[in-house]
């Protein structure tokens, strides 16, 4: 469990070892800056770690379009656990790609066997770890899942709406899955309330071909050199 709720300490209640938590907090900022310099250009992949391969279509389409992005040489971040994520971290090692998990300390949720051994790294704090995600990923790969990915997917939405980070590609794997979202952003949302543009609803990708994606991909990475070189 995590610092915030236990206990012993009240949510909403300043403590005396709050302060002292702080250090924790920055040795994960430390590290986790220092460690993932070296996986190079990666994408991030998000989705369910309960999608399993004998029972969901997803957790092979995420293989295959992870082993398609490798082999372009781009590293794979996932979230480090089972089901998508573990799709996603096979896929890269099958294609001899650089597999990347970003861990997080939960009671139900161990690491999956596909990450390689150099880039696991374990997180305490949910926040610190999206902030990995966010600064070494220059795509997101978002395939069906629940709370947490959806979380992903908004904050990455967030932080390119209000041009607090550079855009990058934002892609979700599943017209049937998302479908509903999609239209409740675009008519209720978008159209009805006028709470985002157009533009911001355009920062969306759906697509379910792995090598739109992987091209996506490619011609965003180009993009970004091409004005490095300017």
């Amino acid at each position: 469990m995590d610092d915030y709720i236990s206990e012993e300490v009240h949510p909403h209640r300043i403590q005396p070892i709050d302060s002292w938590r702080i250090l924790r907090i920055m040795s994960e900022f430390v590290e986790g800056f220092e460690s993932m310099t070296a996986l190079g250009p990666s994408v991030a992949i998000f989705g369910s770690s309960k999608a399993q391969p004998k029972s969901k279509k997803y957790y092979e389409l995420a293989e295959k379009t992870c082993a398609k992005i490798a082999e372009k040489g781009y590293g794979i971040i996932t979230g480090g656990g089972p089901g998508i994520m573990e799709s996603a971290n096979k896929g890269a090692q099958s294609a001899q790609g650089r597999s990347c998990g970003l861990c997080i300390d939960l009671t139900k949720e161990r690491p999956n066997g596909f990450i390689d051994y150099k880039y696991e790294f374990n997180f305490r704090y949910f926040f610190v770890r999206k902030v990995m995600f966010v600064r070494y990923a220059m795509a997101f790969v978002v395939f069906p899942g629940g709370y947490g990915t959806l979380d992903e997917l908004f904050e990455a939405l967030t932080l390119i709406q209000t041009q607090k980070i550079r855009p990058f590609p934002v892609y979700l794997v599943g017209k049937d899955y998302w479908k509903g979202l999609l239209d409740w952003i675009k008519t209720t949302m978008l159209e009805k309330h006028g709470n985002i543009s157009q533009d911001h609803f355009d920062l969306i990708r759906l697509s379910d071909d792995p090598d739109e994606i992987v091209e996506g991909i490619e011609a965003h990475y180009r993009h970004v050199k091409s004005l490095e070189n300017f």
